[in-house]
Protein backbone atom coordinates (compact mmCIF):
# COMPACT_ATOMS: atom_id res chain seq x y z
CA UNK A 1 0.00 0.00 0.00
CA UNK A 2 1.30 3.30 -1.23
CA UNK A 3 2.10 5.55 2.44
CA UNK A 4 0.22 8.40 1.10
CA UNK A 5 -2.89 5.91 0.78
CA UNK A 6 -2.51 5.48 3.99
CA UNK A 7 -5.52 6.99 6.33
CA UNK A 8 -3.22 9.13 9.25
CA UNK A 9 -4.18 8.83 12.86
CA UNK A 10 -6.42 11.63 13.71
CA UNK A 11 -4.67 14.52 15.82
CA UNK A 12 -6.45 14.40 19.15
CA UNK A 13 -7.93 17.79 20.04
CA UNK A 14 -7.19 19.06 23.54
CA UNK A 15 -11.19 20.04 23.87
CA UNK A 16 -11.86 16.34 23.55
CA UNK A 17 -12.06 15.51 27.52
CA UNK A 18 -14.01 18.62 28.07
CA UNK A 19 -17.77 19.16 29.00
CA UNK A 20 -20.40 20.10 26.23
CA UNK A 21 -22.04 23.33 27.73
CA UNK A 22 -25.12 21.12 27.75
CA UNK A 23 -24.19 19.38 30.62
CA UNK A 24 -22.44 22.23 32.36
CA UNK A 25 -25.38 24.34 32.26
CA UNK A 26 -27.92 21.36 33.25
CA UNK A 27 -28.97 22.24 36.89
CA UNK A 28 -28.77 18.73 37.78
CA UNK A 29 -25.59 17.77 36.63
CA UNK A 30 -23.96 21.07 38.23
CA UNK A 31 -21.96 20.21 40.94
CA UNK A 32 -20.71 16.60 39.33
CA UNK A 33 -19.77 19.22 36.35
CA UNK A 34 -17.95 21.63 38.66
CA UNK A 35 -15.92 19.11 40.30
CA UNK A 36 -15.33 17.59 36.69
CA UNK A 37 -13.85 20.69 35.32
CA UNK A 38 -11.96 21.48 38.83
CA UNK A 39 -9.83 17.76 38.23
CA UNK A 40 -9.43 19.10 34.62
CA UNK A 41 -7.69 22.41 35.59
CA UNK A 42 -5.45 20.61 38.17
CA UNK A 43 -4.29 18.04 35.72
CA UNK A 44 -3.41 21.06 33.38
CA UNK A 45 -1.25 22.52 36.26
CA UNK A 46 0.19 19.06 37.02
CA UNK A 47 0.99 18.31 33.01
CA UNK A 48 2.98 21.72 33.21
CA UNK A 49 5.06 20.71 36.38
CA UNK A 50 6.02 17.57 35.16
CA UNK A 51 6.65 18.79 31.67
CA UNK A 52 8.90 21.49 33.07
CA UNK A 53 10.72 18.77 35.81
CA UNK A 54 11.63 16.52 32.03
CA UNK A 55 12.72 19.56 30.53
CA UNK A 56 14.94 19.90 33.85
CA UNK A 57 16.12 16.79 33.60
CA UNK A 58 16.67 16.96 30.19
CA UNK A 59 19.06 19.83 30.40
CA UNK A 60 20.46 17.98 33.35
CA UNK A 61 21.35 15.31 31.26
CA UNK A 62 22.73 17.51 28.54
CA UNK A 63 25.11 19.18 30.94
CA UNK A 64 27.94 18.15 32.68
CA UNK A 65 27.04 16.69 36.14
CA UNK A 66 30.35 16.56 38.44
CA UNK A 67 30.97 15.05 42.02
CA UNK A 68 33.99 15.25 44.66
CA UNK A 69 35.43 11.93 45.13
CA UNK A 70 38.66 11.41 46.99
CA UNK A 71 41.84 9.71 45.74
CA UNK A 72 43.55 7.64 47.96
CA UNK A 73 47.61 7.43 46.42
CA UNK A 74 49.73 4.59 48.08
CA UNK A 75 53.05 4.74 48.27
CA UNK A 76 55.72 1.95 49.46
CA UNK A 77 59.09 0.38 48.38
CA UNK A 78 60.57 -3.56 48.33
CA UNK A 79 64.33 -4.01 48.53
CA UNK A 80 66.34 -6.91 47.28
CA UNK A 81 69.74 -7.85 47.25
CA UNK A 82 70.88 -5.37 50.11
CA UNK A 83 73.35 -6.18 52.91
CA UNK A 84 70.74 -6.79 55.30
CA UNK A 85 69.35 -9.37 53.42
CA UNK A 86 72.39 -10.99 51.71
CA UNK A 87 74.14 -11.23 55.28
CA UNK A 88 70.99 -13.02 56.35
CA UNK A 89 71.63 -15.53 53.60
CA UNK A 90 75.31 -15.41 53.86
CA UNK A 91 74.78 -16.47 57.71
CA UNK A 92 72.48 -19.61 56.46
CA UNK A 93 74.95 -20.37 53.93
CA UNK A 94 72.42 -20.04 50.84
CA UNK A 95 73.60 -16.51 49.01
CA UNK A 96 74.66 -16.32 45.19
CA UNK A 97 76.91 -14.58 43.72
CA UNK A 98 75.80 -11.41 42.16
CA UNK A 99 74.77 -11.55 38.32
CA UNK A 100 75.42 -8.94 36.74
CA UNK A 101 73.74 -9.75 33.10
CA UNK A 102 70.37 -10.58 35.00
CA UNK A 103 70.91 -8.71 37.83
CA UNK A 104 70.40 -11.22 40.41
CA UNK A 105 72.27 -10.89 43.53
CA UNK A 106 72.96 -7.26 42.78
CA UNK A 107 71.35 -4.53 45.92
CA UNK A 108 68.08 -2.93 44.25
CA UNK A 109 64.74 -1.36 45.11
CA UNK A 110 61.30 -1.01 43.46
CA UNK A 111 58.79 1.85 44.45
CA UNK A 112 55.13 0.74 43.54
CA UNK A 113 52.88 4.09 43.33
CA UNK A 114 48.83 2.99 43.44
CA UNK A 115 45.65 4.56 43.78
CA UNK A 116 42.04 4.46 44.11
CA UNK A 117 39.31 5.92 44.61
CA UNK A 118 37.38 5.61 48.25
CA UNK A 119 33.85 4.52 48.04
CA UNK A 120 31.09 7.08 48.86
CA UNK A 121 29.62 6.32 52.47
CA UNK A 122 25.69 4.43 52.84
CA UNK A 123 26.14 3.44 48.85
CA UNK A 124 23.71 0.93 47.87
CA UNK A 125 25.14 -1.76 46.10
CA UNK A 126 23.08 -1.89 43.05
CA UNK A 127 24.89 2.00 42.62
CA UNK A 128 28.09 1.01 42.87
CA UNK A 129 30.04 1.56 39.46
CA UNK A 130 32.89 -0.46 38.35
CA UNK A 131 36.18 0.74 40.04
CA UNK A 132 37.93 3.18 38.05
CA UNK A 133 41.83 1.75 37.43
CA UNK A 134 44.22 4.40 38.68
CA UNK A 135 45.98 5.19 35.47
CA UNK A 136 42.75 6.94 34.07
CA UNK A 137 42.50 9.21 36.73
CA UNK A 138 45.67 10.81 36.06
CA UNK A 139 46.85 12.87 32.90
CA UNK A 140 50.95 12.77 33.47
CA UNK A 141 53.01 11.64 36.41
CA UNK A 142 56.90 12.84 36.87
CA UNK A 143 59.22 10.94 39.38
CA UNK A 144 62.41 12.87 40.19
CA UNK A 145 64.76 10.32 41.58
CA UNK A 146 67.54 12.26 44.31
CA UNK A 147 70.41 10.43 42.87
CA UNK A 148 74.32 10.97 41.50
CA UNK A 149 73.69 10.36 37.81
CA UNK A 150 77.41 9.55 37.53
CA UNK A 151 76.73 6.76 39.75
CA UNK A 152 73.60 5.73 38.56
CA UNK A 153 73.14 5.91 34.68
CA UNK A 154 69.89 4.20 34.68
CA UNK A 155 67.96 7.46 34.49
CA UNK A 156 66.51 9.53 37.64
CA UNK A 157 63.28 11.00 35.76
CA UNK A 158 60.87 8.98 35.09
CA UNK A 159 57.69 9.68 32.84
CA UNK A 160 54.47 8.89 32.14
CA UNK A 161 51.86 10.11 29.73
CA UNK A 162 47.98 9.45 29.17
CA UNK A 163 47.42 8.49 25.49
CA UNK A 164 44.93 6.32 23.49
CA UNK A 165 48.15 3.86 23.24
CA UNK A 166 48.90 3.62 26.70
CA UNK A 167 47.72 0.21 28.87
CA UNK A 168 45.50 0.95 31.70
CA UNK A 169 47.38 0.17 34.67
CA UNK A 170 46.02 -0.26 38.47
CA UNK A 171 49.60 1.14 39.60
CA UNK A 172 53.18 1.99 38.53
CA UNK A 173 56.55 -0.10 39.44
CA UNK A 174 60.63 1.76 38.88
CA UNK A 175 63.04 -0.46 39.71
CA UNK A 176 67.01 0.96 40.48
CA UNK A 177 69.63 -0.85 41.60
CA UNK A 178 71.71 1.03 44.75
CA UNK A 179 71.31 0.41 48.72
CA UNK A 180 71.57 4.24 49.51
CA UNK A 181 69.14 5.87 50.84
CA UNK A 182 66.88 8.09 47.94
CA UNK A 183 64.41 10.35 48.16
CA UNK A 184 61.62 10.38 45.61
CA UNK A 185 59.55 13.70 44.39
CA UNK A 186 56.74 12.44 42.77
CA UNK A 187 54.70 14.78 40.92
CA UNK A 188 51.00 14.10 39.48
CA UNK A 189 48.47 16.28 36.76
CA UNK A 190 44.97 14.83 37.72
CA UNK A 191 42.65 14.05 34.85
CA UNK A 192 39.19 16.00 36.38
CA UNK A 193 35.99 15.94 34.96
CA UNK A 194 35.21 19.16 34.19
CA UNK A 195 38.32 20.13 33.11
CA UNK A 196 39.62 22.60 36.58
CA UNK A 197 41.51 25.80 35.79
CA UNK A 198 43.74 27.79 38.68
CA UNK A 199 42.54 31.72 38.44
CA UNK A 200 44.92 34.56 38.80
CA UNK A 201 45.05 36.03 42.29
CA UNK A 202 43.62 39.60 40.26
CA UNK A 203 40.49 37.68 39.70
CA UNK A 204 40.35 35.20 42.05
CA UNK A 205 40.51 37.24 44.78
CA UNK A 206 37.36 39.63 43.45
CA UNK A 207 35.11 36.04 43.07
CA UNK A 208 36.54 34.46 45.84
CA UNK A 209 37.84 31.15 43.53
CA UNK A 210 41.08 29.93 43.36
CA UNK A 211 40.46 26.70 41.27
CA UNK A 212 36.97 25.68 39.29
CA UNK A 213 36.29 25.02 36.00
CA UNK A 214 35.91 27.50 33.15
CA UNK A 215 31.91 27.17 33.13
CA UNK A 216 31.76 27.98 37.06
CA UNK A 217 34.54 31.10 36.95
CA UNK A 218 32.41 32.67 34.04
CA UNK A 219 29.28 31.77 36.11
CA UNK A 220 30.47 33.46 39.17
CA UNK A 221 31.54 36.64 37.40
CA UNK A 222 28.16 36.76 35.83
CA UNK A 223 27.02 36.21 39.52
CA UNK A 224 29.23 39.31 40.58
CA UNK A 225 27.92 41.37 37.86
CA UNK A 226 24.05 41.12 38.57
CA UNK A 227 25.10 41.52 42.22
CA UNK A 228 26.92 44.91 41.96
CA UNK A 229 24.75 46.43 39.44
CA UNK A 230 27.58 46.67 36.40
CA UNK A 231 24.99 45.56 33.56
CA UNK A 232 24.52 48.87 31.45
CA UNK A 233 20.12 50.09 31.85
CA UNK A 234 19.93 50.76 27.89
CA UNK A 235 22.40 48.45 26.35
CA UNK A 236 22.03 45.46 28.30
CA UNK A 237 25.09 44.09 25.94
CA UNK A 238 27.52 46.39 27.61
CA UNK A 239 29.05 45.57 31.16
CA UNK A 240 30.83 48.38 33.19
CA UNK A 241 33.76 47.83 35.74
CA UNK A 242 33.90 48.73 38.72
CA UNK A 243 37.59 49.38 40.69
CA UNK A 244 38.17 46.07 41.26
CA UNK A 245 37.35 44.89 37.99
CA UNK A 246 39.38 47.84 36.19
CA UNK A 247 42.19 46.69 36.50
CA UNK A 248 40.84 43.05 34.83
CA UNK A 249 39.31 44.41 32.11
CA UNK A 250 41.63 46.80 31.58
CA UNK A 251 38.72 49.52 30.86
CA UNK A 252 36.11 51.01 32.00
CA UNK A 253 33.22 49.15 30.38
CA UNK A 254 33.66 46.24 27.71
CA UNK A 255 30.98 44.17 25.44
CA UNK A 256 29.03 40.81 27.30
CA UNK A 257 30.59 38.70 24.67
CA UNK A 258 33.88 39.57 25.72
CA UNK A 259 33.50 38.34 29.29
CA UNK A 260 34.72 34.32 28.28
CA UNK A 261 38.15 36.25 26.37
CA UNK A 262 38.46 37.64 30.13
CA UNK A 263 38.13 35.02 31.87
CA UNK A 264 40.45 32.80 29.48
CA UNK A 265 43.57 35.34 29.92
CA UNK A 266 42.97 34.55 33.62
CA UNK A 267 43.33 31.05 33.95
CA UNK A 268 45.88 28.60 34.42
CA UNK A 269 46.93 24.72 34.71
CA UNK A 270 46.26 23.84 38.27
CA UNK A 271 49.14 23.38 40.76
CA UNK A 272 49.99 19.70 40.25
CA UNK A 273 50.09 17.09 43.44
CA UNK A 274 53.41 16.41 44.49
CA UNK A 275 54.33 13.67 47.03
CA UNK A 276 58.31 13.50 49.00
CA UNK A 277 58.82 10.00 49.53
CA UNK A 278 62.42 8.98 50.83
CA UNK A 279 63.39 5.15 49.99
CA UNK A 280 66.30 3.68 52.22
CA UNK A 281 66.80 0.38 51.31
CA UNK A 282 69.92 -0.25 53.97
CA UNK A 283 66.72 -1.16 56.55
CA UNK A 284 64.02 -3.05 56.09
CA UNK A 285 60.81 -1.06 54.38
CA UNK A 286 57.34 -0.09 56.67
CA UNK A 287 54.93 -3.04 56.77
CA UNK A 288 52.40 -0.97 55.31
CA UNK A 289 52.09 1.60 52.58
CA UNK A 290 52.24 5.65 53.20
CA UNK A 291 48.76 6.89 52.13
CA UNK A 292 47.67 10.86 50.96
CA UNK A 293 44.57 11.94 50.49
CA UNK A 294 43.39 14.41 47.12
CA UNK A 295 40.40 15.61 46.22
CA UNK A 296 39.33 14.44 42.90
CA UNK A 297 36.16 15.80 40.58
CA UNK A 298 34.65 13.23 38.29
CA UNK A 299 31.71 12.68 36.21
CA UNK A 300 28.65 11.68 38.35
CA UNK A 301 27.62 8.53 36.69
CA UNK A 302 25.69 6.92 39.66
CA UNK A 303 23.22 10.77 39.43
CA UNK A 304 23.41 10.57 35.71
CA UNK A 305 21.57 6.96 35.25
CA UNK A 306 19.57 7.51 38.10
CA UNK A 307 18.01 10.59 35.93
CA UNK A 308 18.17 8.35 32.57
CA UNK A 309 16.28 5.54 34.57
CA UNK A 310 13.56 7.96 35.37
CA UNK A 311 13.34 9.60 32.33
CA UNK A 312 13.28 6.52 29.71
CA UNK A 313 10.38 4.71 32.49
CA UNK A 314 7.80 8.04 32.76
CA UNK A 315 8.75 8.62 29.24
CA UNK A 316 7.15 4.86 28.17
CA UNK A 317 5.05 2.93 30.31
CA UNK A 318 3.65 5.71 32.34
CA UNK A 319 2.84 7.32 28.89
CA UNK A 320 1.37 4.59 27.07
CA UNK A 321 -1.10 4.22 30.71
CA UNK A 322 -1.71 8.02 30.60
CA UNK A 323 -2.98 8.03 26.83
CA UNK A 324 -5.27 4.98 27.38
CA UNK A 325 -6.68 6.38 30.05
CA UNK A 326 -7.55 10.09 28.22
CA UNK A 327 -8.48 8.41 25.65
CA UNK A 328 -11.88 6.50 27.88
CA UNK A 329 -12.47 10.16 29.36
CA UNK A 330 -12.67 11.40 25.99
CA UNK A 331 -15.08 8.52 24.74
CA UNK A 332 -17.27 8.96 28.04
CA UNK A 333 -17.12 12.32 27.25
CA UNK A 334 -18.62 12.18 23.95
CA UNK A 335 -21.20 9.39 24.70
CA UNK A 336 -22.29 11.42 27.89
CA UNK A 337 -22.94 14.07 25.37
CA UNK A 338 -25.06 12.15 23.15
CA UNK A 339 -26.96 11.00 26.07
CA UNK A 340 -27.73 14.26 27.38
CA UNK A 341 -29.07 15.74 23.41
CA UNK A 342 -31.17 11.96 23.77
CA UNK A 343 -32.41 13.28 27.08
CA UNK A 344 -33.15 16.74 26.19
CA UNK A 345 -35.09 15.80 22.85
CA UNK A 346 -36.83 13.30 24.62
CA UNK A 347 -38.06 15.39 27.46
CA UNK A 348 -38.97 17.99 25.21
CA UNK A 349 -41.24 15.91 23.03
CA UNK A 350 -42.67 14.45 26.78
CA UNK A 351 -43.72 17.86 27.74
CA UNK A 352 -45.53 19.69 24.54
CA UNK A 353 -45.49 16.38 21.77
CA UNK A 354 -47.52 19.04 19.19
CA UNK A 355 -45.43 22.45 20.11
CA UNK A 356 -42.08 19.96 19.49
CA UNK A 357 -42.98 18.95 16.36
CA UNK A 358 -44.35 21.86 15.07
CA UNK A 359 -40.56 23.24 16.10
CA UNK A 360 -39.02 20.59 14.66
CA UNK A 361 -40.69 20.91 11.23
CA UNK A 362 -39.76 24.35 11.02
CA UNK A 363 -36.32 23.90 11.63
CA UNK A 364 -36.37 20.47 9.36
CA UNK A 365 -37.93 23.35 6.95
CA UNK A 366 -35.67 25.85 7.24
CA UNK A 367 -32.76 23.85 6.61
CA UNK A 368 -34.38 22.14 3.36
CA UNK A 369 -34.77 25.85 1.84
CA UNK A 370 -30.79 26.83 2.99
CA UNK A 371 -29.77 23.86 0.83
CA UNK A 372 -32.25 24.25 -2.20
CA UNK A 373 -31.88 27.56 -1.98
CA UNK A 374 -35.30 28.77 -2.35
CA UNK A 375 -37.61 29.76 0.51
CA UNK A 376 -37.69 32.70 2.91
CA UNK A 377 -34.10 31.95 3.82
CA UNK A 378 -30.21 34.22 3.05
CA UNK A 379 -30.09 31.91 -0.52
CA UNK A 380 -33.15 33.26 -1.95
CA UNK A 381 -32.42 36.84 -0.87
CA UNK A 382 -29.44 36.00 -3.13
CA UNK A 383 -31.33 35.17 -5.78
CA UNK A 384 -33.93 37.60 -5.92
CA UNK A 385 -31.02 40.45 -5.94
CA UNK A 386 -29.43 38.49 -8.93
CA UNK A 387 -32.81 38.43 -10.83
CA UNK A 388 -32.84 42.06 -10.08
CA UNK A 389 -29.94 42.61 -11.95
CA UNK A 390 -30.13 43.12 -15.92
CA UNK A 391 -26.22 41.39 -15.99
CA UNK A 392 -27.82 38.46 -14.49
CA UNK A 393 -29.39 37.52 -17.86
CA UNK A 394 -26.27 38.12 -20.11
CA UNK A 395 -24.55 35.68 -18.53
CA UNK A 396 -22.95 32.45 -20.80
CA UNK A 397 -25.28 30.00 -19.05
CA UNK A 398 -28.54 32.09 -20.24
CA UNK A 399 -28.73 31.61 -24.09
CA UNK A 400 -28.35 27.33 -22.79
CA UNK A 401 -31.03 27.38 -20.09
CA UNK A 402 -33.55 29.48 -22.43
CA UNK A 403 -33.00 26.85 -25.34
CA UNK A 404 -33.55 23.61 -22.82
CA UNK A 405 -36.82 25.79 -21.25
CA UNK A 406 -38.12 26.38 -25.21
CA UNK A 407 -37.37 22.85 -26.10
CA UNK A 408 -39.80 21.61 -23.11
CA UNK A 409 -42.02 23.75 -23.99
CA UNK A 410 -42.47 23.12 -27.55
CA UNK A 411 -42.40 18.64 -26.51
CA UNK A 412 -45.04 19.56 -23.82
CA UNK A 413 -47.19 21.08 -26.81
CA UNK A 414 -46.60 18.31 -28.84
CA UNK A 415 -47.79 15.68 -26.03
CA UNK A 416 -50.20 17.83 -25.11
Amino acid sequence: MNPVDQKLPKKRKLNDRSLPTSVLSDPQMAVDSQMYQDLLEMEKKLDWTIMRKKAEVQDALGRTASTTRTLRLFLSHTASGQPWQTGEASTSGTAEAPNFETGQGIPAWQLKIEGRLLELANQRAKDKATPRQFSTLIKTMVVELDRDPALYADGNIVEWHQGPSQPVLDGFTIRRTGDTPTKARVVLHLQQYPEQYKVQPDLGNVLGIKEDSRVGIIQALWAYIKTNNLQDKVDRKRIHADALLRPIFGADAVPFAFLPELVNRNLAPPDPVVIHYTINPSVPPPERPSAWDVELKLEDTVLKSKMQSVSLNSSQGTTRELTRLDDEIATLAQSLQSSVLKRQFLQSFAEDPSGFIQKWLASQSRDLDSILGSGPSEGATIRREDLSRSEFFRMPWVEEAVAIWDGMRVANKITG
